[in-house]
């Protein structure tokens, strides 16, 4: 597996201080491929149209991390820049809504076996962490990274801080609460653990929740979680 982290990578140094780094693993096994930014396609979808160019360049977007919106009209035309974001770049794209699946896993998987790109938006990662384990994505997803599927997952903001071990720091930035599917719905407090690490995405960047995620750092710094900060435009790599 080759990871590329095109990123500010960020630990702590022994004074507890924030530094960069940046890492590159090499091993030749075939691997599950993961382009996650902090903010939309980020700096590198060069390497995108790269890692992509074997494949049938149909992707399932997946947006439901904004099905906590009110504002209809404004979540529409996020998809939209989204969606025609990525088809500017040569993907053919639908949108998987995984509501229609939270009682019909099977057919939820039938549905993802179609593509070789799956895209996580971003927008309300406890939201996302809800609509992937009532629809079974979750399940699924895992199975193909044990199984060293031969797809990409990609996508941006909570697309990628759900892949980690945790969602504790993300809910300095994101309402936990927040029960979009019915208040009976415990919120979850795990991530995919996929990732060893959380990924911090908007660090000192002109996004809105940019200073919430400082908050988050210092929260992730204080009880020993490991992350990897992003400031966007930045993008993890890994293939």
């Amino acid at each position: 597996m080759l990871f590329n982290f095109y990123s500010t990578i960020v630990p702590f140094n022994r004074k507890g201080k924030l530094k960069k780094w940046a890492i590159e693993i090499h091993n030749k096994e075939d691997n599950m491929k993961f382009y996650l930014s902090s903010f939309k396609i980020g700096n590198e979808e060069r390497k995108l149209i790269e890692l992509t160019e074997n494949g049938n360049k149909k992707v399932a977007y997946i947006n439901n991390a904004l099905d906590f919106a009110t504002d209809l009209e404004r979540k529409n035309k996020s998809d939209v820049a989204d969606v025609s974001e990525l088809q500017r770049i040569g993907f053919t794209v639908d949108i998987l809504d995984l509501k229609l699946y939270f009682h019909n896993h099977e057919g939820l998987k039938e549905k993802i076996d179609q593509y070789d790109v799956i895209w996580v938006r971003g927008g309300n990662t406890f939201v996302l962490a809800q609509a992937m384990r009532l629809s079974g994505f979750d399940e699924i997803i895992k199975k193909y990274y044990r199984e060293k599927r031969d797809i990409l997952y990609g996508g941006y903001s909570a697309g990628g801080c759900i892949l980690g071990p945790t969602l504790k720091g993300i809910h300095l930035a994101d309402e936990p609460e927040q029960k979009p599917y019915g208040i009976e719905h415990q919120a979850i407090w795990e991530g995919l653990c996929i990732l060893d690490y959380v990924i911090a995405p908007h660090y000192k960047s002109d996004h809105k929740e940019s200073n919430d995620m400082d908050r988050a750092i210092e929260f992730m710094i204080e009880n020993k979680i490991l992350f990897k900060a992003l400031r966007d435009g930045e993008v993890i790599i890994i293939e």
